[in-house]
């Protein structure tokens, strides 16, 4: 175990000015990087009449609404009292607010709407259970009842009052597709689905198009045709994490993919549907097409956006290039068009920088004046952030690894992403492992390194945005070369003199949490500790756990992870499963985990941590009852990273905050708490 060391910094000038070390440059509370955030999400209704956001009530997030022209005269139209709302979005009507809630972060959504005049909040999928043929409710695996989870599936400004909701009351594999009333909540059958994974729809609610897996881990598009469902397009294997549609013309009579066959990168394409032509509108042979803005009125895309390093957007539709020009010129950072009105006249706009708060405008195209609203959180401004620096890193197989760099303000003096003198180093790994780091302001990589620590994220092979050959190198290799991609990482730190080799960690969540739990059973003697957050332990028992809904697609999983159903794909998974290398682990571990997770069960950190406990191996592990696949609850949120901060101070040597409160959390540390120092007297409060 590596004991405890205080940084001891030289004197420098920094980005925020001249600093004498560490001790010059203030710590930054945990409440202001992770708790609420004072607005976020801005939206514009339909009509332009009125803006929307995310804001806390009581410490718990909900929608507000204000005239667009008074702000200041904002109020709460949804009234949750737990974990918060996350997803919402405006009805066609222009009066309504749909939004979606889960129960204790089990991620079985139900859909409701609120009246933001009157406040009324109509539930409309209050189904509780899913009956089976015998008329019981049916269960799961680990014998809990069912609950179905609803989504929405499609808007239309053709149809203001409707809306489109996917629900697996009846067959827990498949969503069928509804027609809902927001104003009355009458359910009507659009769609009887017990084959497919999803559904396209055009703007008068008629389904096109239908999806299925392949038995190659790849998929089969279906046209809707009077004769039924007909083979279309088939997206082989390779290609189908890089190629799917996105939409189509407000005409239905051109499909718009992003489609990377017969290429490496993901394009934008454009599908003829009478001829069959295909037209490639824009491709990046550096990364994938990542996001697409498009009328609010025909559908039809106007820019494109790739992100290699950062987010570059290219024009399509000259109607929009002076608006993006004036935009880009307006605010540092990326900017993104976060809602538009439906007559386009009313935009709401989000600037993403590394060193501060994301910035929210509302742009008025007619008069091309953009209007500053309010920032994420204000609490950041002017305090002492560190820049992020996108890196790329070659892997010991030739790939190239982009990467992101964050390092303590005091420990760079001339800005070049090389600190004076080796740092302890966090690698924090992202999740997915289908999903991507990106640069922008990251309140892990603003904690870490304002505790005295060099962090790096690295997108291994397997993340998203690279190209198809990027993401099909990860193929059956976790705990492979995906993690000898962070390996690899690490030894790069250590030959550029940016991290000291006896004082790495390793931490992350989701597939960063398992990646975390392969370090420490992998490469033992590698990272000093390590923080997992939601990993999975055991690859058999992820896959024989997954919601059912996910169960269609297992032939992805088989593809890609391994297969379950076969006797090499089984050995495959154990082989690859920390839980089955435990006795291997030499450094301290702790270990978060959410009771609901419907991803990753709660047995997964059950079992990793019995096992420990019956090999003598001392481990941490903090429960929360009412989380799920992360921590949404600010009060479980702070908890957290306050034990997570104190763990790592112990074992590499970083700047601690007192824990302060853990009022209104739920937290429980079934065992290890004496390895964190200050914590047993810290529950006992």
């Amino acid at each position: 175990m590596i004991g405890k060391r205080v940084l001891v910094l030289s004197c420098a000038v920094s980005m925020v000015g001249a600093v004498c070390g560490a001790q010059d440059v203030p710590l930054i509370e945990r409440e202001i990087l992770f708790g609420n955030p004072e607005r976020a999400s801005l939206q514009v209704s339909p009509d332009g009449e009125h803006i929307s956001y995310l804001a806390p009530v009581d410490g718990v997030l909900n929608v507000w609404v204000a005239p667009s022209e008074h702000p200041e005269q904002a109020r709460a139209v949804t009234d949750d009292d737990g974990r918060g709302i996350r997803q919402y979005f405006w009805s066609f009507t222009g009066d309504h607010i749909l939004y979606l809630q889960d129960l204790g972060g089990d991620e079985n959504w139900q859909v409701h709407v609120v009246d933001i005049e009157s406040g009324e909040d109509r539930n409309l999928t209050p189904f509780e259970e899913i009956p089976g043929p015998d008329g019981n409710p049916m269960r799961g695996p680990d014998g809990k009842v069912l609950r179905p989870a609803a989504r929405v599936v499609q808007t239309s400004a053709d149809h203001p009052s409707e809306i489109v909701i996917g629900l697996n009351n009846r067959n827990p594999m498949f969503h069928d597709l509804y027609r809902v009333d927001v104003l009355t909540g009458e359910m009507e059958m659009l769609e009887r689905n017990d084959a497919y994974l999803g559904y396209l729809l055009d703007n008068d609610y008629q389904v096109r198009f239908a999806f299925a897996m392949t038995g190659d881990g790849g998929s089969q598009i279906y046209r809707k045709t009077e004769k039924g469902f007909e083979a279309w397009e088939t997206i082989p294997g390779d290609d189908l994490l890089t190629t799917n549609p996105i939409g189509l013309n407000r005409a239905g009579d051109t499909l718009y993919m992003v489609d990377s066959r017969g290429r490496d990168t993901a394009a934008l394409v454009a599908v003829d549907l009478a001829s069959g032509q295909k037209r490639v509108l824009h491709a990046d042979d550096r990364a994938d097409v990542s996001g697409v803005m498009v009328h609010p009125q025909t559908l039809e895309p106007q820019a494109v956006s790739v992100n290699y390093l950062r987010t570059e957007w290219t024009v399509l539709d000259p109607s929009i290039e002076q608006d993006l020009r004036f935009l880009s010129m307006l605010d540092d950072g990326d900017v993104s068009v976060t809602g538009r009105s439906e007559d386009d006249r009313v935009w709401t706009v989000a600037f993403t920088r590394d060193d501060g708060p994301v910035r929210y405008y509302l742009y008025d195209r007619a008069n091309r004046n953009a209007r500053y609203l309010f920032s994420n959180r204000p609490a950041l401004e002017g305090l002492p952030l560190a820049k992020m620096h996108p890196v790329v890193i070659r892997s010991r197989d030739g790939l190239d690894l982009v990467s992101y760099l964050t390092l303590p303000v005091w420990a760079d003096s001339d800005g070049d992403a090389r600190p004076e003198e080796p740092l302890p180093a966090v690698l924090w790994v992202h999740g997915g492992p289908w999903a991507r780091d990106s640069w922008g302001y990251n309140s892990v990589h603003q904690w870490l390194a304002n505790r005295g620590y060099a962090v790096l994220s690295v997108n291994y092979r397997g993340s998203t945005g690279f190209g198809k050959h990027f993401i099909n190198a990860a193929n059956h290799e976790w705990a492979g070369k995906m993690h000898d991609d962070l390996i690899d990482a690490v030894d790069w730190m250590i030959a550029e003199g940016i991290a000291d080799p006896e004082r790495v960690a390793i931490g992350g969540g989701s597939y960063g949490g398992y990646a975390t739990l392969v370090g420490l059973t992998f490469t033992p003697e590698k990272f000093a500790c390590g923080v997992d957050i939601v990993g999975p332990s055991n690859l058999r028992t992820l896959l024989s756990t997954i919601p059912p809904y996910w169960k269609p697609l297992m032939d992805l999983w088989a593809a890609r992870v391994g297969d379950p159903r076969t006797e090499e794909g089984r050995k495959l998974l154990e082989e690859r499963s920390p839980l089955n290398h435990v006795e291997k682990i030499r450094r301290p571990l702790l270990i978060g985990q959410g009771a609901n997770d419907p991803r990753v069960k709660q047995s997964e950190s059950d079992q990793i941590v019995d096992a420990m406990q019956r090999a003598g191996i001392p481990v941490t592990y903090v429960l929360y009852p009412d989380e799920g696949h992360g921590f949404a609850k600010p009060e479980n949120r702070l908890s957290f990273f306050a034990i997570s901060e104190a763990f790592l101070a112990e074992h590499l040597g970083g700047r601690v905050e007192a824990f302060g409160s853990f009022e209104g959390s739920s937290i429980q540390v079934p065992q290890g708490a004496e390895h964190v120092p200050g914590l047993e007297s810290m529950l006992k409060r």
